[in-house]
């Protein structure tokens, strides 16, 4: 691009900005409070047709009314608010385009006051997004992997190629997102500047590029789903590699275990038993369920053995998951002991009065 052009592109953005900043001084003193730069023109990776891309703040529902949608010189411009609480979301890193508050260059402020909220909130995401992979960006991870699981879903569910390419694309985004929380960083640029971004991240899920490719020049229904199943499966490869290699693991003790025994007892072991006394395969497989959501809870919260009860299960021999389960539990007595615990078991009323009473 020449600097004849360069310039000309300058020249209109600096005249729509001093629009823009004359009516919110004029009409809505005390409902916006600031207007910042943010997107291509920011970041120095315009093009001829690029739009302006704003960030205007509005303290109140009436600052909506400085929003408008024109075409300007062959370009479309969208102007609309984002109000606090969305700037405050960016904070707590729950978007993939934080840079836009962490970058944002203020071009007008109403108040002090408002500068320094900014400031804090900038701060506030800096400071996350210096802390390096934790669980919660972990877990911020999970909410986008879910999304996609959806989109996944969407398009296993659908036969017509439109859908499930459309669910192959938000799935993709989705995908996109998640990676940026698993590295606990942000994409500083925009849609056209992803595949370059993301080849920079310290960890990207097998075969990424490679699957997005795929995935974009696929041609009929089958292949949309088989490499966006690869490339979903990919990703909770690296998000469980992620989570062993950076999260610390919780170890059983005396007070995070207890109690969990009596519970498993109180809440499955008496159903699963008349379950399979019954032959009722279909209770007891949600009793199954329920058991193995259990034992997955004791293992995410309190550090004991993974466990894969439901393998066990067959509707012909509903002997067999019953057997494991109490072999679990049987483990789990074992780990009360390690920790010095006793099962709180009783024969008789006055044994147990006593041991409640006395607690």
């Amino acid at each position: 691009m020449d600097n004849a052009l360069k310039q000309r592109l300058a020249d209109k953005n600096k005249n729509l900005i001093c629009m823009i900043i004359e009516k919110a001084k004029r009409d809505f003193p005390e409902d916006i409070a600031l207007i910042g730069l943010t997107g291509s023109f920011s970041t120095n990776d315009f093009h001829e047709k690029s739009d302006l891309d704003l960030i205007i703040v509005n303290n109140t529902g009436r600052g909506w009314q400085i929003s408008s949608c024109f075409i300007f010189d062959d370009v479309g411009y969208d102007i609309y608010c984002t109000p606090w609480d969305n700037l405050e979301k960016k904070a707590e890193l729950d978007s993939f385009d934080v840079s836009v508050l962490t970058d944002l260059q203020v071009l007008y402020c109403a108040k002090p006051e408002y500068l320094e909220r900014l400031n804090v909130l900038k701060g506030k995401a800096l400071q996350k997004l210096s802390e390096g992979i934790t669980m919660d960006s972990i877990n911020r991870a999970d909410k986008h992997i879910n999304l996609a699981k959806q989109d996944y879903a969407d398009m296993l569910l659908s036969n017509s190629i439109g859908n499930v390419r459309y669910a192959s694309a938000t799935l993709l985004f989705n995908v996109i997102n998640s990676i940026v929380s698993l590295n606990n960083t942000c994409i500083k640029r925009g849609v056209k500047r992803y595949l370059e971004e993301l080849s920079t991240f310290k960890y990207l899920p097998d075969d990424f590029e490679k699957l997005h490719k795929a995935i974009v020049d696929a041609k009929s229904i089958d292949d949309i789903r088989q490499y966006s199943g690869l490339l979903l499966s990919s990703v909770l490869s690296l998000r469980e590699k992620l989570y062993q290699t950076y999260t610390p693991k919780p170890i059983p003790s005396y007070d995070n275990l207890k109690g969990w025994y009596e519970e498993c007892w109180c809440n499955l072991r008496n159903k699963f038993k008349l379950g399979v006394a019954k032959k009722d395969k279909f209770y007891t497989f949600l009793i199954a369920e329920g058991a193995q959501s259990y034992f997955d809870e004791m293992t995410e919260r309190i550090g004991t053995k993974k466990y894969d009860l439901m393998q066990y299960f067959d509707s012909d021999n509903l002997d067999k998951i019953l057997i494991e389960f109490l072999k679990i539990m049987d483990e789990y007595l074992h780990e009360y002991e390690k920790v010095g615990l006793e099962a709180q078991c009783f024969d008789n009323f006055e044994a147990l009065y006593k041991s409640y009473m006395n607690s």
